[in-house]
């Protein structure tokens, strides 16, 4: 009779081989989640914050790798680069009227604040903390301007909420800088202030146009008056001068055939030499 291939012996070693894989799986795999939970990594541009049992550490985790205590340490991981956050405001000018204004707020959180702002703060801080202070801050400043001013001054509406808004917030958070995105009017509002506008324009251009008018009157006033007194000038220098006369004939004379001048009061003696007879016509064609 033919043995089998497979003998008992080898039967029994395949099955006890199996449980033995499956358990060194589960101690891997036990491994590598015990690995888990005993190692963090801090992100760049974040810091992190160990709690333990509920405890947080006075002190916060920088950049990098390091170990916990499984199971019962947790790693809280904060933001601290720049953020951006849209902020909507509704405020009212001095002369009760009701603009509108929406925001850009660039903001971070420092290293220094990040376990208190994480102890007293729920999530991210800016909703609890920066937004109010900021539409606090930009309504203050509304309130001392008319809605006109309003629109024109922008740039000066933001450099004074953001020095309010800082005092306010204090240390705990930067507020780098904020952009005025939008103001809004009604449009009753919006076309009142271009007509005014207008209107201004008009009256400047009309101001220039009068001053202009009046230096020109100035500056022919003065023309006329420097040609008076350059005819003055010459008449005196004539009566002074007789002989200043004489040259002037003598430089506009034509060299044609001449008669005699008297030189003197006497009317003795020839001086000057002009043309006789009557002046040649120009011949017809």
């Amino acid at each position: 009779m033919p043995t089998s291939r497979f003998s008992p012996d080898a039967d029994s070693l395949g099955m006890g081989l199996v449980p033995k894989l499956i358990g060194g799986a589960i101690f891997v795999f036990i491994l590598v989640i015990v690995a888990s939970t005993t190692s963090y990594v801090i992100a760049p541009g974040t810091r992190g914050l160990k709690v333990t049992l509920g405890k947080t550490t006075d002190e916060f985790l920088p950049e990098g790798f390091g170990f916990k205590a499984p199971f019962v340490t947790s790693i809280v991981v904060v933001n601290v680069r720049q953020r951006t956050k849209t902020v909507h405001a509704d405020c009212f000018s001095s002369d009760l009227q009701q603009v509108k204004i929406d925001l850009r707020v660039l903001y971070r959180i420092p290293e220094a604040a990040v376990v208190q702002i994480y102890r007293e703060f729920a999530g991210d801080p800016f909703d609890s903390l920066i937004a109010p202070r900021v539409q606090e801050a930009i309504k203050e400043v509304t309130a001392l301007l008319t809605a006109e001013q309003i629109v024109k001054n922008r740039e000066d509406i933001k450099k004074k909420a953001l020095a309010a808004a800082t005092h306010k917030i204090g240390s705990l958070l930067i507020v780098e800088d904020i952009v005025v995105r939008d103001i809004n009017l009604s449009h009753e509002l919006e076309k009142a202030i271009e007509a005014k506008m207008v209107a201004e324009q008009q009256a400047n251009q009309a101001r220039f146009t009068q001053i202009q008018t009046q230096v020109e009157a100035e500056t022919a006033i003065m023309s006329a008056k420097g040609e008076a007194e350059a005819i003055r000038v010459r008449g005196e220098a004539l009566r002074l001068s007789p002989a200043f006369l004489r040259w002037k004939i003598v430089e506009r004379w034509n060299g044609r055939s001449p008669m005699v001048v008297p030189s003197g009061p006497d009317n003795s003696g020839a001086a000057l030499l002009l043309p006789v007879g009557p002046a040649e016509k120009s011949p017809t064609p």
